[in-house]
């Protein structure tokens, strides 16, 4: 675990230098277990790949003394452990046609045909590793090395809500409409984010995701 300054009133705790489901796992561990101190001080707490960001209030604390409370936290973490089971939510998607606006080039691009690229798609259960981009949006791996696609050059201005797309390793959800840079294979009626009802985002980092042809 490595502590560093990130801006003024910015903890960035980094856990390895490789994306993997166990340097996920210390990251996990991490944020809910400072999650459950409930300390002031803190204002906000977020999980990427490898690391987690803490903003914190500067009015109440410093960089120097929170890495402290931190790191003396750390050693008796093993002692807490209420971990929340991760879910699993089963996504229904209509792949392809007018919802897959880049089916076409994937299939040109990996030489596979359409249900080739769904059966692969749909053959593995991601892992949830972050959630960001936009409110609600999904970064799911490991997507199957067959389906590695580049990014869109020129990122689209405007996609539906519910795109799933694909994008080096891995897969994602558009939760509403938004930009978009990532190559689109289907679209979900499943509503990934609600501002009215907690937790906003239906997925949590950590839960599990299976894609379900429709």
């Amino acid at each position: 675990m490595n502590l560093s300054r990130y801006g003024e009133d910015g903890i960035r705790v980094l856990f390895g230098d490789v994306i993997d489901l166990d340097v996920h796992e210390k990251v996990r561990r991490f944020y809910y277990f400072i999650r459950s101190l409930q300390r002031p001080e803190i204002i906000d707490l977020i999980p990427s790949f490898r690391s987690c960001l803490i903003h914190f209030d500067l009015r109440r604390t410093t960089y120097e003394k929170l890495s402290s409370l931190i790191l003396d936290a750390q050693r008796e973490e093993p002692s807490l452990r209420a971990l929340p089971t991760p879910a699993t939510h089963e996504i229904p998607v209509h792949y392809g046609g007018e919802y897959g606006l880049d089916m076409a080039f994937v299939c040109t691009h990996t030489g596979l045909t359409t249900d080739e690229v769904i059966d692969i798609h749909t053959g593995v259960e991601y892992t949830v590793y972050a959630v960001g981009f936009v409110p609600g949006f999904p970064y799911l791996g490991t997507l199957d090395a067959r389906l590695d696609m580049p990014r869109l050059e020129t990122p689209r201005i405007r996609i539906p809500g519910g795109s799933v797309g694909i994008a080096q390793l891995q897969t994602g959800i558009y939760p509403f409409e938004s930009p978009a840079g990532w190559q689109i294979i289907g679209r979900t009626d499943v509503r990934l984010f609600n501002p009215e009802k907690e937790p906003y985002s239906l997925l949590q980092i950590g839960d599990r995701v299976e894609f379900i042809s429709i």
